[in-house]
């Protein structure tokens, strides 16, 4: 089946309009992302990070809860954190707890889902991010 092309320059007219309306979100987001990487200390990354696999991706996903935001820029703050000598296993469940786990949003979410749903997801997607930044970077070494 063919989609009629009247039907494709609509599509692509209203993807384009949609994608116009949000460039000045993802530029904003972006500024926002390099001024906090500027922002943040690379000593304060290495002490908070000590090496211990188990508390790296606690505080990996702990700091990554709290600070949520969009999945884009947690590609930027993971390759800076990475650069900065972080493990791969905080970085991992710094971003998927990020992406995931919602403290910020929790006041929201609970008005809208009910706070006891709200609380267990926000609990298995913590517990998720640590145990997915393990088994992220032991499948990496079986590769290796």
């Amino acid at each position: 089946m063919q989609m009629p092309e009247h039907h494709f320059s609509h599509s692509l007219k209203k993807t384009i309009r949609a994608f116009i309306n949000l460039l000045p979100v993802i530029i904003g987001m972006l500024l926002l992302t390099s001024l906090a990487v500027s922002l943040f200390p690379q000593q304060l990354a290495a002490d908070l990070f000590g090496g211990n696999a188990m508390l790296d991706a606690t505080v990996g996903a702990s700091v990554g809860g709290i600070a949520a935001g969009h999945p884009i820029a947690s590609y930027v703050l993971g390759g800076e954190l990475s650069q900065a000598g972080v493990s791969l296993i905080a970085v991992t469940a710094f971003i998927v707890s990020w992406v995931t786990v919602g403290v910020v949003q929790l006041p929201a979410e609970a008005l809208m889902l009910g706070m006891r749903f709200a609380l267990y997801r926000n609990i298995v997607c913590f517990l998720s991010a640590i145990a997915i930044a393990f088994l992220c970077v032991y499948t990496l070494r079986l590769f290796n």
